[in-house]
């Protein structure tokens, strides 16, 4: 059964991104200043949102989050919504590290708009490149990877911030998938001597 794996919205009273479950944030920045977690200067319209912006990234940039007690199943009818709003030529792509540490990104993304707008997708029917982390550029194609334990999912436009007129925008992000309970860690014996 597919259950909503974890969400995370950008949220006025935190200064941060919060997330369900125990999800955890990574920011991958090589290259630039930051990414900006909340950003509201807008009076209109009036349900503009709090959200992560890479207007003043420098460099390639890319955001992800994880549940540490479990792994996502993105097999079978999985699916990643997520409110965004892009400028310019910055397309948001979905990004996944699976648990045997390969990284992909999705051919599939979400381009420029005017206004804020939910894109869902399923994931059986996105396409996939391998993800060089380090640069956050994408890289050659992968045939059917397995999907079944996905360690961290997030997004990334593989392109430098250049302001409002250049960026991505993002307000929240919903993961449907089913848990897989990742492996518990044994106590090492202690040494007696």
């Amino acid at each position: 059964m597919v259950n909503r794996y974890w969400n995370a919205e950008i949220v006025e009273d935190s200064a941060v991104m919060r997330a369900s479950a125990l999800a955890q944030i990574s920011v991958a920045l090589p290259n630039a200043i930051s990414v900006r977690s909340v950003q509201r200067q807008h009076d209109q319209p009036a349900d503009h949102p709090y959200y992560v912006w890479s207007g003043t990234c420098r460099g390639n940039w890319a955001v992800t989050l994880r549940d540490e007690h479990a792994w996502a199943d993105l097999t079978g009818p999985a699916k990643i919504r997520w409110r965004t709003k892009q400028s310019g030529f910055r397309e948001l792509h979905i990004i996944l590290k699976l648990s045997n540490g390969t990284w992909l990104v999705s051919d599939q993304a979400d381009g420029e708009s005017l206004d804020w707008r939910v894109w869902e997708r399923n994931v059986a029917n996105l396409r996939w490149r391998r993800l060089d982390i380090g640069a956050i550029v994408e890289g050659a194609k992968v045939e059917r990877p397995d999907l079944s334990r996905v360690d961290e999912i997030g997004w990334t436009d593989l392109m430098s911030g250049g302001g409002s007129a250049a960026c991505s925008r993002l307000d929240w992000i919903e993961v449907y998938a089913k848990h897989v309970a990742r492996p518990t860690r044994l106590p090492q014996a202690k040494e007696t001597r």
